[in-house]
């Protein structure tokens, strides 16, 4: 929960604004208001309008009391410093940077160009950190099947006789096959899926909605959960939420993250370097890799703005790539 109290009034009118207007997810806004929240504590501080503390850094710096006109007073190079703050004393990485400065941009644009508050805009020449392509982190074909066999067996659990064998199996088997972000698998609901035709909606970034298919796997575990899933005493706004957590609610980020990461661990996969979100990219990988999935289809499938995002599943199959060069009509010359 964002705590508007903590807020001056120009950045809470900017969150209602990207909340109502620009139709931004609830995950989005929490990004926002941390992010504008850290780069405003640190222009009270290098404005010599409030002292770090050694210990809490800039945690404690109160910014209700903020107002417009030191706020028009910032300028890029103020900006700059609070990006070099973050790297020097947290060792941002360039993405942690990147996404800062987005809403940084997206913050100094509502101010100046929407609403006319501040007459300048400081971040009109802010440039976005170069980020070097990675090749994402994915499990094997027989590290997911691993991880699938060990999901379904009950998890030795601190509380108490409940048995999530069947929910967490279900977790997993819709990562491994669908390739879903973790908001959109907590935000599923009952009516969300078509039993008909094996398909559900989910709601992905920037709270765009779109359709994701089920094979086999899914509808049958999907099948067996809500078979086993509590149907007295669940809480009143989560009735319609799929997958809930003991204390009958729907469940959460972080309960998703434990399961998955136990999972792991039993299976013999370093959980430190799997993560959910590296489930996805598995996912993606075998469909990839497997399956033959045209990039496009692909890029349907996982949801991305940008061809560019998927096209890293294409570099990622070095088979492929020795399969292509000794199958060249001249490779045996």
């Amino acid at each position: 929960m964002i705590n508007k109290n903590d807020n001056p009034d120009f950045l809470n009118d900017f969150l209602d604004y990207s909340s109502t207007i620009l139709n931004k997810s609830p995950n989005t806004m929490k990004e926002y208001n941390y992010d504008i929240n850290h780069f405003l504590k640190f222009i009270k501080y290098k404005y010599g309008m409030a002292a770090m503390d050694n210990e809490t850094g800039l945690t404690n710096i109160a910014i209700n009391d903020l107002t417009l006109d030191t706020i028009s007073k910032i300028t890029l190079e103020d900006i700059h410093a609070f990006l070099g703050y973050m790297k020097e004393n947290f060792h941002s990485k360039p993405a942690t940077l990147a996404r800062k400065v987005a809403s940084i941009k997206v913050f100094f644009k509502y101010l100046c160009n929407k609403t006319k508050k501040i007459p300048n805009n400081p971040s009109l020449d802010l440039e976005t950190p170069k980020l070097g392509k990675r090749l994402p982190k994915y499990l094997t074909l027989e590290q997911s099947q691993e991880l699938l066999k060990v999901a379904q067996s009950p998890l030795p659990s601190s509380h108490g006789n409940h048995d999530n064998t069947t929910r967490n199996y279900a977790i997993i088997t819709l990562f491994l096959n669908c390739g879903m972000r973790l908001s959109e698998l907590v935000g599923i609901n009952i009516k969300d899926i078509d039993f008909l035709e094996n398909k559900l909606n989910v709601i992905g970034k920037g709270n765009k909605e779109r359709t994701i298919y089920l094979n086999k796997a899914c509808i049958n575990a999907i099948n067996s959960y809500l078979r086993e899933r509590p149907k007295e005493g669940v809480q009143f706004n989560s009735k319609d939420a799929l997958f809930l957590s003991e204390q009958r609610k729907r469940i959460s980020n972080r309960t998703v993250q434990y399961i998955v990461k136990q999972e792991l661990q039993l299976a013999g996969i370093d959980p430190n370097k799997y993560s959910v979100h590296k489930l996805r990219h598995t996912a993606a990988t075998l469909m990839y890799k497997y399956g033959n999935v045209d990039i496009r289809a692909l890029q349907e499938l996982l949801g991305h703005e940008s061809i560019s995002t998927t096209e890293i599943y294409t570099h990622v199959d070095n088979e492929q790539i020795r399969h292509a060069v000794e199958a060249n009509p001249l490779s045996g010359e």
